[in-house]
């Protein structure tokens, strides 16, 4: 199957198709919604489905990352995932894409978490067991992911495709060390105030290709600012947590990471799948890419989303089997 990126253009995901030509064109149905959270902030959230005769083999609950949306970029995997027989969902975390809130400012991960469970419960209750449900996280998505697996271990086990995870920030993205500490004093007094806090913006980092690079950028609700004092803080008190975490991830695990991330350090994740509990779990690091696989040439992209589409697949095949063991990791 070839990723819908390759119909895109710099200016937009659908290239010069509609909407609606573009999910007729991939046969998948698509249906947005919202609800307001107990902190009176309204989130966004869409839904894809294969179109009949493709039968649906299980659900994938898709998270984004930071600064990005579930629309834009992010909704051509989710196109890509129910072309391939999954029953998809998606939110805006607050601040970002169509969701309510402060842009781009996330000073607790917690509230975010509970948004994807008011999310994420409503689509799963429309695919109960034994269809099984996944977890597909990019960049922060990856972290988020994973805090909701070990907030739900019952909830989240048939697996997590973790794709540029936000397990530990890039020492090449990070600021110089006095900034960096420099943080919580300025988180306290000013939470709201744009840091200078990485070196260079998200998209300049992430996508390989120019011309996506340019179709990152035109999003509407995509901003390019440096990230706010409280949000940074978070940001790396979340990894630290996870980083503290690992042994007690238990899921089937598929990490997809570029080995030349210059945001997400692909050390973390190697580190991830090193003390991971999970029997069952992959890990791909791919010379040479960036953070942004959808970012990357087409051969590339092709190539990852195979991986993913073909991991997601064995596993709905073997539910209700049990989890057999299974390591691998990709030679450097």
């Amino acid at each position: 199957m070839v990723h819908p990126i390759a119909e895109a253009d710099e200016r937009s995901p659908f290239g010069k198709l509609t909407p609606e030509e573009f999910y007729a064109r991939h046969g998948v149905a698509h249906s947005t919604s919202s609800f307001v959270n107990p902190r009176g902030l309204r989130i966004f959230t869409q839904r894809w489905t294969p179109l009949p005769p493709t039968p649906i083999l299980g659900a994938v609950a898709v998270v984004h990352g930071f600064t990005g949306e579930s629309s834009w970029m992010v909704q051509l995997t989710a196109i890509h995932l129910a072309a391939a027989g999954f029953a998809v969902a998606a939110l805006d975390h607050q601040g970002h894409g169509f969701s309510e809130g402060l842009q781009g400012h996330i000073p607790d991960i917690n509230p975010v978490l509970d948004d994807c469970d008011a999310a994420f419960d409503a689509f799963r209750a429309e695919y109960p067991p034994p269809l099984p449900c996944f977890l597909y996280g990019e960049s922060l998505g990856g972290a988020i992911a994973l805090l909701l697996h070990l907030r739900r271990k019952d909830l989240w086990r048939d697996g997590a495709v973790l794709n540029g995870a936000m397990c530990g920030v890039s020492p090449r993205f990070k600021p110089p060390w006095p900034l960096e500490h420099l943080l919580a004093a300025a988180a306290a007094v000013i939470p709201t105030w744009r840091v200078a806090y990485t070196r260079g913006n998200i998209p300049e980092r992430s996508f390989k290709v120019e011309w996506k690079r340019k179709l990152a950028l035109a999003s509407p609700r995509r901003t390019t600012a440096p990230p706010r004092a409280a949000t940074a803080l978070e940001l790396l008190r979340v990894c630290r947590e996870l980083q503290g975490r690992f042994e007690e991830v238990e899921l089937p695990l598929l990490a997809v990471h570029g080995g030349e991330d210059t945001v997400c350090d692909p050390a973390c994740v190697e580190e991830l799948f090193r003390r991971a509990g999970s029997r069952d779990k992959t890990l791909r690091v791919y010379p040479g890419m960036w953070h942004q696989i959808v970012g990357e040439p087409e051969e590339n992209v092709e190539k990852v989303f195979d991986e993913i589409i073909a991991w997601l697949k064995a596993r709905c095949a073997g539910a209700g089997t049990g989890t057999a063991d299974a390591q691998e990791q990709q030679p450097q």
